[in-house]
C-alpha cells in the first residue's frame, strides 16, 4: 500500500512539472495524457530522480539560497535537458546573471518544450521588448494571439507595438480583432479614428465614429463624441448640426451644451460663448466637476487679460445662490476672494462651505484664522466647537478652543476641552502641540491650587517636549511658590533665561527662585535685568523687586518699589492670572509695615 501511495504522488508530481511553474493554464485546452506522453520519455528512476531535484530547487528558491536552486535546476536539464519547467526556470537565472544569450537560449527551449504555456510566451515576448527588438516580440505575440484566441493581452501589446513600428494599417487591424473579442467601445473607435486619420483616410476615419455613434443611437455621450471629433477636425457646420440635434432630443445636457460653448469660442462669438457658458454654470442639472473646470479656466483668461475680478466674484454669486452638489465650488469661491484680499467676503463663503461639508479642516482653519486675528473669543468658539466632532483627530481645534473658553475664565470648559484633545493623542500627533496642551492643563490646575495635578501635568508636557520654555518657566515658579523642589526649580528656570536672556518674566522666575533659596546677591542681578526688558510695567515684577531689595538691605529702594507696584493695575494685560485680593492687601502692609511680609 505504502508503495502505491508514493507512485500516485510521484505521478502528480510530474504532472506539475509538466504544466510548468506557474500553475496557471489558459489558451488551447491539452488532455493530460497528451502532456505526460510528451514530457514523460525518463525512466522510472529518472522521474524519480527528476522530481525530487526539481522540488528540492523550487524549495531552495523560496528559501533564498540561489546558488543551490541553480545547481539543482542544471542537474535537472542534465536529467532531462528538454523539460521546459526547469528551462524556464534556469532562463530567469542567466537573465539575472547578466547573461542574456544563454538566458534567451534556455527560454525558446522552454518555449518549444512546451509551446502552449501562455506564461513562457509572455515572458519571451516581454524580453524581445526590452530589448527593443520589436520584430521578434511581434511575432511572439502573433503567435500567441493565434494559440489564445480569447486573450486579450496580446492584442494589446500588438496594439502598442505597431504603434511604435508606425504600421497604421496593422494597428487597425488588431484593433478589429480586439473589437471582435471585447466589443464596441469608445475607446478603440477613438484609437482607430486616429489611425485613419495617420493613415489620411479621413473617411474611414469619421465612418468609424459614426458608426460608434450608431450602435448606440441612444447614448448621447457618443454623439457628443461624434460632434467633437467634427469640431477638433475643422468641420464646422457638421459638428454644429450634431451638438443641435442633440439639445433638441435632450435639451439640458451638460456636454453637448459644453461642446456648444466650445463651437462659440472657436468661431470667436464671444458673447454668445460667455453666454453659453452662463447657462451651464446656472444648470443645477450640470456636474459640479464640469462647472469647476469651466470656473478655472475663466479665473485662468481673467487673470492673463483684464485681472477684473468683478465678473468672477459676480458669477460665483449667481453660482452659489442655486443648489449646490458639494462644497467644491464654494471652496473655489472661497479661496478666490483670499486671493483677491477679499477676505470679509470670503467669510460668508467658507460658512457656506461648512454648511455644505462640516468636515472640510481647510475652511474651518481659515474661518478659525479670522477670530484668533481678530481675538473674537466666541467666533473662536462657534468655528472651533463643532470640530471636536467633525474632524476629532485634529489637535488645533482642542487647542485653540480650550484657550478661548482659558482668556473667558471658563476653566472648567478649557480643561473639558483640553482633556477631551488629550485621549486624541497618538504616535503621529504633533508632540510641540500636546506639549502645550499639557502646559495649560498644568496652568489651569495651578490656578485651582490642586499643585500634585499641576505637577503630573507639567511632568507629561515635558516628556512631549523637554525644551518646552513655556512649561519649564511656569513649572518652575509654581515649585518656588510653593517652596518644593527648588533646585529642580533653579535648573529648569535657568534654561529659560539661557534661551531667552531677555523675556522679563523668565527672569523674574528665576529671581525669585534665587530669593526663595536665600541668594538675595545673585537674585538682585537677575531682577534688574528683568526690571529693564519690561518687567517694570507688571505690578507682581515691581512688586518681587521690593522684596529682593529689601532683603539685600537696600530698605528705601524696596519700599520705592512696593509703592509703585501699589499704584499699577492689578489686571494684568498679558492673560496671566489676575492678583487676588490677599496678595493685594500683603503688598499694602509691606507699604505700611516698610518690611518685607512672607506668605
Amino acid at each position: 500500500m505504502k508503495k502505491l501511495v508514493y507512485v500516485y504522488v510521484a505521478c502528480m508530481l510530474a504532472l506539475l512539472a509538466a504544466c510548468g511553474t506557474s500553475g496557471k493554464q489558459t489558451g488551447r485546452s491539452r488532455s493530460v495524457a497528451a502532456v505526460m506522453e510528451k514530457q514523460d520519455t525518463l525512466t522510472y528512476e529518472q522521474r524519480r530522480k527528476y522530481d525530487y531535484y526539481f522540488l528540492e530547487a523550487v524549495r531552495m528558491k523560496q528559501k533564498g539560497e540561489y546558488d543551490a536552486a541553480f545547481e539543482l535546476y542544471k542537474h535537472c536539464l542534465d536529467i532531462n535537458p528538454n523539460s521546459a519547467p526547469a528551462l524556464y526556470e534556469i532562463s530567469q537565472f542567466y537573465m539575472f546573471l547578466g547573461q542574456e544569450d544563454k538566458g534567451e537560449d534556455a527560454l525558446k527551449r522552454a518555449v518549444r518544450a512546451n509551446d502552449s504555456n501562455f506564461w513562457y510566451k509572455q515572458t519571451l515576448a516581454a524580453y524581445y521588448q526590452r530589448k527593443r527588438d520589436l520584430p521578434k516580440a511581434i511575432a511572439v505575440y502573433e503567435d500567441m494571439a493565434t494559440l489564445f484566441p480569447s486573450r486579450l493581452d496580446p492584442l494589446i501589446s500588438l496594439i502598442d507595438l505597431y504603434n511604435q513600428t508606425k504600421s497604421y494599417p496593422e494597428v487597425v487591424n488588431t484593433l478589429n480583432r480586439l473589437e471582435e473579442l471585447d466589443g464596441k467601445s469608445e475607446q478603440i473607435s477613438m484609437e482607430k479614428f486616429r489611425m485613419y486619420l495617420l493613415m489620411d483616410n479621413q473617411e474611414e476615419a469619421f465612418n468609424e465614429i459614426k458608426s460608434l455613434s450608431n450602435e448606440y443611437p441612444y447614448d448621447m455621450r457618443y454623439q457628443t463624441i461624434l460632434g467633437d471629433v467634427y469640431l477638433n477636425n475643422d468641420k464646422l457646420q457638421e459638428a454644429y448640426d450634431t451638438y443641435q440635434h442633440i439639445l433638441k432630443e435632450e435639451p439640458g445636457y451638460a456636454p453637448a451644451l459644453l461642446s456648444m460653448a466650445s463651437y462659440y469660442q472657436k468661431m470667436g462669438q464671444d458673447s454668445l460663448y460667455r453666454l453659453q457658458l452662463d447657462t451651464i454654470l446656472l444648470n443645477d442639472d450640470v456636474e459640479s466637476d464640469t462647472k469647476m473646470s469651466i470656473m478655472r479656466q475663466l479665473i485662468l483668461q481673467s487673470e492673463q487679460t483684464t485681472k477684473d475680478s468683478t465678473q468672477i466674484v459676480s458669477l460665483f454669486r449667481q453660482i452659489l445662490e442655486r443648489p449646490q452638489q458639494n462644497a467644491d465650488l464654494a471652496m473655489l469661491c472661497a479661496q478666490y476672494l483670499i486671493t483677491k484680499n477679499m477676505e470679509k467676503e470670503s467669510v460668508p463663503v467658507l460658512n457656506q462651505v461648512l454648511a455644505l461639508d462640516p468636515e472640510n479642516k481647510p475652511a474651518r482653519l481659515q474661518l478659525l484664522s479670522y477670530a484668533i486675528r481678530d481675538n473674537d473669543l466666541d467666533e473662536v468658539i462657534r468655528v472651533a466647537l463643532p470640530a471636536l466632532q467633525y474632524s476629532p483627530e485634529a489637535m488645533e481645534f482642542y487647542y485653540y478652543l480650550g484657550i478661548a473658553y482659558y482668556q473667558k475664565e471658563e476653566s472648567d470648559k478649557a480643561l473639558e476641552v483640553f482633556t477631551k484633545g488629550i485621549g486624541q493623542v497618538n504616535e503621529k500627533t504633533d508632540k510641540q502641540l500636546v506639549s502645550d496642551l499639557y502646559a495649560i492643563i498644568g496652568d489651569i490646575y495651578s490656578s485651582k491650587e490642586l499643585s500634585d495635578k499641576a505637577y503630573a501635568a507639567y511632568d507629561s508636557s515635558l516628556v512631549y517636549n523637554p525644551d518646552n520654555i513655556g512649561t519649564l518657566n511656569n513649572y518652575a515658579y509654581f515649585l518656588s511658590v510653593d517652596r518644593k523642589h527648588l533646585d529642580k526649580a533653579e535648573e529648569m528656570s535657568y534654561r529659560t533665561v539661557k534661551a531667552e536672556p531677555e523675556n522679563a518674566t523668565y527672569l523674574d522666575t528665576y529671581a525669585w527662585i534665587l530669593f526663595e533659596k536665600g541668594k538675595y546677591t545673585e537674585a538682585r542681578i537677575y531682577i534688574d535685568q528683568a526690571l529693564k526688558n519690561g518687567g517694570d510695567s507688571s505690578q507682581v515684577i515691581v512688586e518681587h523687586g521690593g522684596d529682593i531689595y529689601y532683603m539685600v538691605g537696600d530698605r528705601d529702594k524696596a519700599l520705592e518699589y512696593w509703592k509703585k507696584a501699589d499704584a499699577m493695575g492689578s489686571t494684568p494685560e498679558d492673560g496671566s492670572t489676575p492678583r487676588t485680593p490677599e496678595e493685594l492687601k500683603r503688598l499694602k502692609r509691606k507699604i505700611v509695615l516698610k518690611k518685607y511680609i512672607a506668605e
